[in-house]
């Protein structure tokens, strides 16, 4: 009896008309609002992925609210997924499904990686199931999970996520259940932050005037790798110069890491390449002097980008998508020495494809604190842009995600429009700061772009009214 009420969770509902009762269970609080006349509550949807009579008996007519599927517990199932469109066919290209591999995003809305600094010895904890679970209930397509180490000394802070250990990929399973549980992908970007390692989390570090993070709070500032012995500012640690045998230590981690996350359950793993990173790190003659295999030539600095993307390709499934993030520019081109720019990383872009790479997740900065960063909206799309058209004019297959600025509906539809006079910037938008925000930012974008789409099964109530321009 137990497993009966736990497959089919049924709610009966009993009106009385005149004359007869008529009783009845409800596939999803859509069902009974598309059919009864408080339909302006909320946006309709086909109710033949609604309803799932199972039985009728003496004029009760009992409906199935389906369970999602391969999740350990019940949670209704979100048939469609929150953030589909009603008119696929007529629906801006924000709102298309996209098929990377074997995986399909509902719509082209990713919840960009964003370090909380809140894990218990890298372990996720109840914070980042709440956390990250409002973004995939309230429509994005995909959620992917912060920077996430790939040894311990790989920590931004103490209180990085981590992935080193098989305890570690428990927690993560149950982020990942409850993102599948509404139909959403999930990804999580694997890292490793080499010589900007072993810092404070930013809001206390910004309250004493104090970056690194030492021993006494559980710091490892005498254990940071880096490519060379330059270190990030002043105020960061001094990394110790990574030798050869290190390197491939780092590599075979990253592999490791990513079994793990496979076993995990999630749909996606990206490289983290950007922000001044170890990976990153490797790329700049102004963070990297080395003499070795591994600097001074492009394509020796860019060695470990195609040692790691090779290794991590190798142990994830064939019909897994493999993202990888890299900085466009490391905005020091002001100064007039070599640095990492553009027309290198559009240069590296164009081998990814054939390492095994499927989306490039172009960002920009994070290598020098004497950065000068020219902020202006599409400060980071138009290298998104830049990179995507060179791509395609030579054939290649890779995709690209943009980053950076997306906080307003007329812009994220910019951003991946396709069939206009402008080509597309990007395939993919990844939104951080906005999601923070407004978790709701993908229905709150739906609405301002007049695309009717559906809202969370339990939620359904508070969909926007179509006769009034109120969100």
């Amino acid at each position: 009896m137990h497993q009966l009420s736990k497959a089919l969770h049924t709610v009966r509902v009993r009106f009385s008309f005149p004359g007869t009762p008529f009783a009845y269970s409800i596939a999803s609080s859509a069902l009974l609002y598309q059919r009864s006349i408080s339909n302006q509550l909320c946006p309709s949807f086909p109710s033949s992925t609604h309803k799932r009579p199972y039985s009728t008996a003496m004029g009760s007519v009992t409906y199935e609210n389906k369970g999602a599927e391969g999740i350990p517990y019940y949670t209704p199932a979100q048939f469609p997924p929150a953030g589909t469109p009603e008119d696929a066919v007529n629906a801006p290209t924000l709102f298309t499904p996209l098929k990377v591999r074997s995986v399909e995003t509902s719509n082209r809305f990713v919840v960009s990686p964003m370090c909380m600094y809140s894990a218990d010895d890298g372990h996720l904890t109840d914070f980042h199931l709440v956390h990250l679970g409002k973004f995939a209930l309230h429509g994005a397509g995909m959620v992917m999970v912060e920077a996430t180490a790939v040894e311990p000394r790989g920590r931004i802070t103490p209180q990085d996520s981590g992935l080193w250990q098989d305890s570690q990929i428990e927690p993560l399973r149950r982020i990942v259940d409850y993102i599948h549980g509404q139909n959403t992908k999930a990804a999580i970007q694997i890292a490793h932050a080499g010589r900007k390692a072993s810092t404070l989390a930013p809001w206390i570090g910004g309250t004493v005037s104090k970056t690194v993070a030492d021993e006494s709070v559980g710091g490892w500032p005498t254990d940071v790798w880096g490519p060379s012995t330059i270190p990030f500012a002043e105020d960061y640690a001094a990394p110790h110069q990574v030798t050869k045998e290190e390197i491939k230590q780092v590599v075979q981690k990253f592999a490791e890491t990513a079994q793990r996350a496979v076993k995990a359950g999630f749909d996606v793993i990206e490289i983290h390449g950007a922000h001044g990173y170890l990976i990153s790190s490797f790329l700049s003659p102004l963070s990297n002097n080395r003499t070795d295999e591994y600097g001074g030539s492009f394509e020796n600095r860019t060695r470990i980008v195609r040692e790691v993307v090779a290794a991590v390709r190798a142990v994830i499934p064939d019909t897994m998508p493999l993202w990888l993030r890299l900085s466009a520019t490391e905005w020091m081109e002001y100064n007039g020495q070599p640095s990492w720019d553009l027309e290198q990383t559009t240069q590296l872009a164009k081998q990814l494809s054939g390492l095994g790479v499927d989306v490039l997740d172009v960002s920009s900065g994070g290598n020098n604190n004497k950065q000068q960063i020219k902020v202006t909206q599409t400060f980071q799309t138009d290298f998104a842009k830049h990179i995507r058209k060179a791509i395609k004019a030579e054939g290649l297959p890779l995709l690209i995600g943009a980053v950076g600025g997306i906080r307003d509906a007329e812009f994220a539809k910019k951003v991946v429009q396709a069939g206009g006079a402008d080509e597309p910037s990007a395939d993919y938008a990844l939104v951080g700061r906005q999601f923070l925000r407004e978790p709701e930012f993908v229905l709150r974008t739906a609405h301002q772009l007049q695309t009717p789409v559906k809202w969370p099964n339990q939620y359904h109530r508070a969909g926007p009214p179509r006769s009034t321009s109120k969100f």
